[in-house]
Order: C-alpha cells, then sequence, then structure tokens
C-alpha cells in the first residue's frame, strides 16, 4: 500500500502528536536520556505512539522510564469545506 500524504491523514482525522520520551541509559542506568518522537496519529487509541514505544521497549536496550506528548489536529471539521466546483478567471 503507498504511503498517504500529510494531507490525506489530516482529512481522515489524524493530527500530530508529539512524544517526548525519557529513557535509562544502558550503561548508566541513573542517567536520563530524552527522545523525541513525531508522527501523525489518531486520537485517543494512538496505534501509531503505542507501535513505536512497543518496537522500542522489544528491540532498544534503553529502558523507558517516562512518556509524556501531546496532540493537537491540524484541520478541524468547522475549518475544511470542501468544493464541489470551480470558477476560471481570465
Amino acid at each position: 500500500m503507498p504511503e498517504r500524504s500529510a494531507l490525506e491523514l489530516q482529512l481522515d482525522g489524524y493530527g500530530l502528536t508529539t512524544a517526548q520520551i525519557l529513557y535509562r541509559l544502558p550503561d548508566h542506568p541513573t542517567i536520563l536520556q530524552t527522545y523525541v518522537w513525531q508522527d501523525y496519529d489518531l486520537a485517543p487509541d494512538f496505534p501509531e505512539m503505542f507501535g513505536f514505544l512497543d518496537f522500542w521497549n522489544a528491540n532498544l536496550d534503553g529502558p523507558l522510564h517516562s512518556v509524556r506528548y501531546t496532540h493537537q489536529r491540524l484541520i478541524k471539521p468547522g475549518e475544511f469545506h470542501r468544493v464541489d466546483g470551480e470558477f476560471a478567471l481570465h
């Protein structure tokens, strides 16, 4: 399946999700490191973000400490209107 554009995702209800991930360094577990993840996702289930966190837990050595996230729909229902016609002016 071809990858969908950001506009197509937004029109289908996706919003921009940003997660600040704090994780412990594998060799120094008392030190926390920050990773910022951002992608289009569907609230309130966040399948993309939780899929990434599942991948992290299964494949990366740095154990997660905490995750803070924010979600914003960039196109809201009242801001988008379908256009049924077009006028061409010289």
